[in-house]
């Protein structure tokens, strides 16, 4: 049985850069207030008509298929994770085959959110040690501006999320590569950091999980001008609650990963958490008592990108030759769902 390898990796963010006080114009709120609860600087955010999350994904694809030395010709499966795909359906796969003129191969959707990028990092696995593919491109993008609510209304959500993508070429190898995978969810507090609408549950679950739930007018309906008003379009979340089950979760699943493979937390060269909130990453260093050089963050610069945050620091972090051959890399994420895992690799 063949080991997984990252081939090749890439990365892409929109040029165009929001500071916390260019939010300050729509939203009432500052970038005091902002540094303070989720260290956030600036994000970006992409070209409203000119960039999809797909063609996002597929400047990062580029980047990673030429650093992998191979062509789009090459791959034979393509794996994309986003929670803001171009279209209701299909999905963002099939749109990446086209875009780059691949051959008639497959193409998968994962919706695991935040999570994304660990579970299909790990549904990839699967697939190259079962030696049935040889050459997936897995693709991260996430175009969180389209659909946020830029109002003091939806600050909570809005200061937090950015645009941005990346990409790996995975390959077979002899060599240790992917280690383990590990994948959890609960779906108890689903309705915690959700976007309901528009959706075909007919309020089914929202009365019965949010307790501030208040049923707009004809609220069966996919979409109604009462919903829209009221704006039950727009994501939402109890940031106390998600922060709360976070910071359990996290140091959980990454001494899991360590456990599995009789590793201890001194022996992780360089851990990269998904980038949700820059509080909820030092708590988790705190906790398992890392130090400075063991964590890259770089939420800061770009927000939380949700399944594209994982490839983007950890392109970001071997750019900056913080990852070298033989490093022991842990990925971890945390996300609505709640979805969590994490992934051990040899570099």
């Amino acid at each position: 049985m063949f080991n997984t390898k990252i081939a090749g990796i890439g990365m892409y963010v929109p040029e165009n850069i929001v500071t916390n006080n260019d939010l300050t114009e729509y939203i009432e709120t500052s970038d005091a207030w902002i540094q303070e609860r989720t260290g956030i600087q600036e994000r970006r955010y992409a070209h409203r008509t000119e960039e999809t999350t797909t063609t996002m994904g597929v400047k990062a694809a580029e980047i990673a298929l030429q650093r992998a030395g191979i062509t789009a010709q090459d791959v034979d499966f393509i794996i994309f994770a986003t929670l803001s795909p171009d279209y209701y359906f299909p999905g963002c796969g099939v749109l990446v085959q086209r875009a780059m003129k691949m051959k008639e191969i497959g193409a998968l959707d994962i919706r695991n959110q935040c999570s994304g990028f660990i579970y299909a990092l790990s549904v990839a696995d699967q697939f190259i040690k079962t030696g049935m593919y040889k050459n997936i491109l897995l693709v991260a993008s996430e175009k969180h501006s389209f659909g946020l609510d830029f109002s003091t209304r939806g600050r909570n959500i809005s200061v937090i999320f950015g645009d941005g993508a990346g990409a790996v070429v995975l390959q077979p190898t002899e060599a240790p590569g992917i280690l383990s995978t590990h994948l959890h969810s609960d779906g108890e507090s689903a309705e915690i950091l959700a976007m309901p609408n528009p959706g075909t549950h007919a309020n089914h679950w929202l009365k019965e999980k949010l307790a501030n739930f208040v049923e707009a007018p004809r609220g069966e309906m996919f979409m109604s001008h009462e919903m829209l008003e009221n704006g039950q379009n727009f994501p939402i979340m109890d940031g106390p609650a998600v922060f709360k089950k976070a910071i359990v979760k996290f140091p959980e699943v990454i001494a899991e990963a360590l456990e599995k493979n009789n590793f201890k937390t001194t022996d992780i060269d360089l851990l990269i958490p998904h980038q949700a909130n820059l509080r909820i990453a030092q708590f988790v260093q705190q906790k398992l008592q890392l130090k400075d050089e063991q964590v890259f963050n770089n939420i800061e610069k770009y927000g939380n990108t949700t399944a594209a945050s994982i490839p983007i620091a950890l392109c970001e972090a071997w750019e900056a030759g913080k990852i070298k051959e033989g490093d022991l890399v842990c990925l971890a994420a945390f996300g609505s769902g709640f979805t969590w895992g994490s992934a051990l690799l040899k570099w």
